[in-house]
Parts: structure tokens; C-alpha cells; sequence
């Protein structure tokens, strides 16, 4: 995952202890927690710019964002007695479509996410593309797309479940270019997803499939 390990093995259970009780956001991935690394200026005016996008164009509609706080659980339901199997992650945004499903009674952790954005960075980068989007595949049929966005240069990935199974995938490279998200009807401007982020070089090739 890239991110600090601390000791130890925790059931889903214990970890969702430790989780509630801490000022820190740790995520689970069978047995282990990890600390999540802080974030760069850059990440973090992506996440409000996507924040801003998904929440005007979703009023009104069936579905909600939710940015940085909200669990989604990619794993089995645990079992009496404990289990260590699973992934407990924190999207940078995550919409939900209809009524949420929720892991427990503490209704911090979503079982039906429609729409998952995360914000690369280097330490994580490697487990979004891999460990963690094929947990989410196996375990979410809710999810019908997923969305990776670069922040050290313009490039969207655009990851969507095509029916009857499988995945699709198209990128984004140009400022003027625009995403759209069929399954909520929300469009992506990347033009607003970079609004005030300043890039250390210049990369625009065209968008393509």
C-alpha cells in the first residue's frame, strides 16, 4: 500500500475500534492498518474542486458526495467471532446513489458506493490502480465507475463497468477536455478539476480511448 504499517494483526472489529477512537485515519487491508500520509497543497485543492463539481450537480438528485471521512468496506461482512479479511478504505470522494447501506450502526462505513475518485500520489498510486480497484471490483458490484486523477499533471483515467461485466477505461489529458459520468449525469471539466493548481511541467497530449 506504500503507506506507514503499524504491528500487529486486528480483526475488522478491533480495528474499527481503534478506528472511531483515533484523530488519525488509518485504513485495513487483511489484518493490518496503515496510516494514511498527509497530503500535498495540490491534492488537496483537487479534492475540493471535485467536491464543489459533484455536490452542485448532484442537489436535487438521488445521489450524495462524501469527501475524505467516509469508510467503504471491500470485503466479506465479518464473522461471529472476529474476521481479518477485508479492505477499509477513505475515497477522496465517494457517491452514493438511492439509500445508503451501511456496515453497522455506527454508520461510518458505506457498503454501496456508486462513483469512487482518488487523487494519486506516489506513495499510494500503486495500490489504487491495483490492490484496492480489484478488491472494489469483487466486492462492490454497486460501483460503476472509478475515477483516477493525477495531481502533478492534467490526465484523468475514466474506469466505468460496462453491462453484462468487464471495464472500459479512458483518459483525459487536456485542460479543455470534459469527462462525463453517465451514471449520475455529472460532467467533469478538467479545467475546474485544476482550477489554482499549478503544474512543475507542461503535459498536454490529447485526449484518447
Amino acid at each position: 500500500m506504500g503507506l506507514p504499517q503499524l504491528k500487529n494483526v486486528f480483526t475488522v472489529e478491533e480495528y474499527l475500534g481503534l478506528e472511531r477512537a483515533s484523530n488519525e485515519r488509518h485504513e485495513y487491508l487483511d489484518g493490518r492498518i496503515y496510516a494514511m500520509a498527509g497530503e500535498s497543497g495540490e491534492h488537496g485543492d483537487i479534492t475540493v474542486n471535485l467536491t464543489i463539481i459533484f455536490g452542485n450537480q448532484l442537489k436535487g438528485t438521488p445521489c450524495r458526495a462524501r469527501s475524505k471521512d467516509t469508510k467503504v468496506r471491500s470485503g466479506p461482512p465479518p464473522k461471529f467471532g472476529g474476521t481479518t479479511r477485508g479492505l477499509y478504505s477513505y475515497p477522496d470522494i465517494v457517491v452514493i446513489c438511492g439509500e445508503l447501506e451501511y456496515h453497522d450502526r455506527h454508520k461510518d462505513v458505506v457498503l454501496n458506493p456508486k462513483v469512487i475518485v482518488e487523487v494519486l500520489s506516489k506513495s499510494t498510486e500503486s495500490f489504487d490502480r491495483g490492490e484496492k480497484f480489484e478488491r472494489l471490483r469483487e466486492w462492490n458490484p454497486s460501483l460503476s465507475d472509478y475515477v483516477l486523477v493525477s495531481q502533478d499533471r492534467a490526465r484523468i483515467e475514466h474506469h466505468r463497468r460496462k453491462r453484462g461485466g468487464g471495464w472500459t477505461c479512458r483518459t483525459y489529458v487536456e485542460l479543455d477536455a470534459t469527462l462525463t459520468i453517465s451514471s449520475i449525469k455529472c460532467d467533469v471539466a478538467l479545467a475546474d478539476v485544476y482550477d489554482r493548481v499549478t503544474f512543475s511541467e507542461t503535459d498536454s497530449p490529447r485526449s484518447r480511448s
